[in-house]
């Protein structure tokens, strides 16, 4: 009997699995923090599937909570955005939707006590000075004149700020801790700022908001979490984490556990640079198929399961590392390639006239939905004298390894019959073929003939007189650069990819393709995988989207029979 070894657990899934089986905790609680102020990318989805992957395997929950404390940059729209994609990659939250915001009161609350426990102080530097007065990682910082007001004057001041008497930057709350600490977050951070700024679920009620630091460790505690997992730059942050908590006696003190971020290649995963793509117009929005936000793979035509078998390959780790573009392409086609019904279509036309064919003559061949999967059936498709096939599948010399059309070459129609190319038309001007001649084989119906002759080539085709127009748009990577970070001194936008898009506007597909569903995947046989886009295409302008390219060579076409 084969047997099968399981995959060990990642390092924070055996954390949890030890703190369950020593009783610390009955089940795990974790929760997907985002800030609403950009779409979710796919560096994010590696987090939701953590998160709410421990839920799922633990028969436990997962909260969704918004960190809502910078009105400033965020947007209901955002809201919206994060909470679809989240349903879409398969996940859900039941009656556990939170927001930072839920808790502005506790929070002021809390900042009331750091206060009247000389934890807390109001100060009137300015931002810049409060970063000089800081210090650097070799010097100590240096204390704030306001440091050791009395507990009196700043529950006053504080006060005073809730109720919008100060300016923007003219104070804020800090929290007391230790100005020499090795730790630069630990050096008096800021807790409270003034922002009059319009909340988009709490109005004008607030003009001090909490810090993240502050806020996050505080939140999960009121909310139980048992494990709150985050990325490496949050190590550094910690002990302030843990600060907060233990300094106000919180009954629940979650555990803070750091994971190495997604760095994939050819992109970025900066939601500022993100936005500034999306502001600047190098892209058509938060959802442009070139764009690894969640949205844009959804409307390319990436599928869920693609996506979390992808977090699922490139695991958990401590360390920072690099994933190629790649893996996450083969997700795709891994996970299409056994489900995505194939169809025929010609993205580059020339027409093939079958002069022996009978000029009114339509017939219908049957094809296959799946090679490989007799169980997803067939469909008929019909047949006339003049057909369509790809531009590139004829030359007029071709090399000893090119198994396509030529003169006097005989190939295959996928389904179809046996041709043979007699002549060719071309334009005096361009020098392009606009027609090709050829006779075809009666006998040879369904691709095969009867005296036994092999053919080499094998080419798909459409029926000109059924064919169904439409634009097809090939996309690519968006920067050329496998890290277009990685100098600082050069502008990220300069490793943009000129070619990350070539729109094909007469493109000509089997008639079927006109009542795809917007989002539905197929493969164009020999093409790549397609889906009808979801925003720009209708039934009067059909528009589809190259999700990923095949891996076959253009030497040897594949017979896939």
């Amino acid at each position: 009997m084969e047997n099968k070894t399981e995959k060990p657990l990642d390092f924070i899934r055996q954390i949890v699995a030890d703190d369950l089986k020593t009783g610390k905790h009955l089940k795990p609680v974790t929760r997907f923090p985002p800030e609403p102020n950009g779409f979710l990318h796919i560096g994010h989805a590696k987090s939701i599937c953590l998160n709410f992957g421990i839920g799922v395997e633990n028969n436990a929950n997962c909260h969704m909570r918004f960190d809502d404390t910078n009105p400033s940059k965020e947007e209901q729209a955002y809201v919206d955005s994060i909470l679809t994609d989240v349903k879409w990659l398969g996940f859900g939250w039941g009656d556990n939707l939170f927001y930072a915001s839920d808790y502005f009161d506790q929070l002021y609350d809390y900042a009331i006590q750091l206060i009247n426990q000389g934890d807390a102080y109001v100060c009137d530097l300015t931002p810049d000075q409060i970063r000089e007065y800081r210090g650097t990682l070799t010097d100590p910082g240096k204390e704030s004149p306001n440091r050791n007001r009395s507990v009196g004057e700043n529950l006053d001041l504080f006060e005073r700020m809730k109720n919008g008497e100060f300016e923007e930057g003219a104070c804020c709350l800090r929290a007391k801790i230790d100005m020499n600490s090795p730790n630069l977050n630990m050096r008096d951070p800021v807790i409270y700022r003034i922002l009059k700024a319009h909340h988009h679920r709490t109005g004008d009620k607030w003009c001090i908001y909490p810090m993240y630091d502050y806020t996050h460790c505080i939140s999960d505690s009121i909310e139980g979490i048992t494990h709150s997992l985050c990325t490496l730059e949050f190590e550094d942050h910690r002990p302030l984490y843990d600060w907060v908590l233990d300094t106000l006696k919180t009954p629940c003190h979650p555990r803070q556990i750091e994971f190495a971020r997604l760095n994939l290649t050819y992109t970025v995963m900066s939601k500022r640079k993100l936005l500034q793509l999306v502001k600047e117009n190098y892209v058509e929005g938060w959802d442009d198929p070139r764009m690894l936000t969640i949205s844009g793979l959804r409307r390319r035509g990436y599928t869920p399961a693609s996506i979390r078998d992808f977090c699922a390959e490139i695991g958990i780790g401590k360390r920072e590392s690099w994933i190629d573009m790649g893996v996450l392409e083969n997700c795709v086609r891994n996970d299409l390639n056994p489900i995505a019904p194939r169809m025929m279509c010609v993205l580059d036309p020339v027409k093939v006239i079958i002069d022996n064919y009978p000029e009114d003559k339509v017939e219908e061949v049957t094809a296959k939905n799946h090679p490989q999967d007799p169980e997803q059936g067939t469909r008929t498709l019909p047949f006339s004298r003049e057909i369509y096939i790809e531009r590139e599948d004829f030359m007029e010399d071709p090399p000893k390894k090119f198994f396509r059309l030529g003169p006097g070459r005989e190939v295959r129609l996928r389904y179809g019959y046996y041709i043979t190319c007699d002549s060719y038309i071309k334009d005096e001007a361009t020098g392009q073929i606009t027609e090709i001649h050829c006779t075809y084989d009666p006998e040879s119906k369904g691709g095969s003939s009867p005296d036994g002759r092999k053919v080499k080539g094998t080419i798909h085709w459409v029926s000109a007189k059924h064919a169904t127009p439409m634009t097809v748009k090939l996309y690519d990577r968006l920067f050329s650069s496998e890290n277009p970070d990685a100098d600082k001194e050069v502008d990220f936008k300069e490793h943009l990819n000129p070619n990350s898009i070539l729109i094909l506007e007469n493109c000509m597909g089997e008639p079927a393709l006109a009542d795809l569903e917007p989002g539905k995947q197929v493969q164009f046989e020999r093409q790549g995988y397609f889906c009808p886009d979801s925003v720009e295409s209708t039934k009067d302008k059909l528009v589809y989207n190259r999700i990923v390219t095949l891996r076959d060579s253009w030497e040897k076409v594949k017979d896939n029979e």
